[in-house]
């Protein structure tokens, strides 16, 4: 299994203009697809961050296939890109987040990746169900697992599932 590390493999990966191409070494020669399915499964994931990061919902969701399946932390599954699509503009809404210290794993065939970082946020306006916001901020670990189709040579990802402590948040927020 291979790993890339948002603190040691900064000096070697970076984004520059992501929605392009991502340069690294042995994943991306002149914006091609150059080496193994693992590699393009690491690659799609820290685009995935980077645009979640950049707070780039449109560039999030080009990187999904349209039948995605999101299983969303102790809640419900929805399917289609459309339906994460409504599920990203309700976190902006409400939550301002980036994701820090990225550490993400895939297999060899390239079809299934897991991610792990910290989420620093900030609660901006109350959600339904939950305490009541007046902009606190936490610091939760995260974990995330995606499957991944590779057709036309252009890998996407065709599920997202996240875990964090909810009662931690809770807790953090005041609840």
């Amino acid at each position: 299994m291979k790993y890339m590390n948002g603190g040691q493999v900064q000096e070697s990966f970076f984004l520059h203009d992501w929605r392009k191409f991502a340069c690294h070494a042995s994943t991306l020669y002149c914006g091609r697809m150059t080496s193994s399915p693992q590699d393009a499964a690491l690659s799609l994931v820290q685009q995935y961050y980077a645009a979640f990061n950049a707070a780039d919902a449109e560039g999030m969701l080009t990187l999904l296939t349209d039948d995605v399946r999101h299983d969303i932390n102790e809640g419900e599954t929805q399917l289609s890109r459309e339906s994460f699509r409504a599920f990203l503009a309700r976190m902006d809404a409400h939550y301002r987040e980036q994701a820090a210290d990225l550490v993400v794993m895939a297999s060899a065939d390239g079809t299934r990746a897991a991610a792990e970082f910290i989420i620093h946020g900030e609660y901006l306006k109350t959600d339904a169900g939950l305490p009541e916001a007046a902009g606190q901020r936490y610091v939760l670990p995260v974990g995330a697992f995606f499957e991944i189709r590779h057709g036309e040579n252009v890998p996407r990802i065709a599920r997202v599932t996240n875990y964090y402590n909810l009662s931690d948040w809770t807790r953090q927020v005041g609840g």
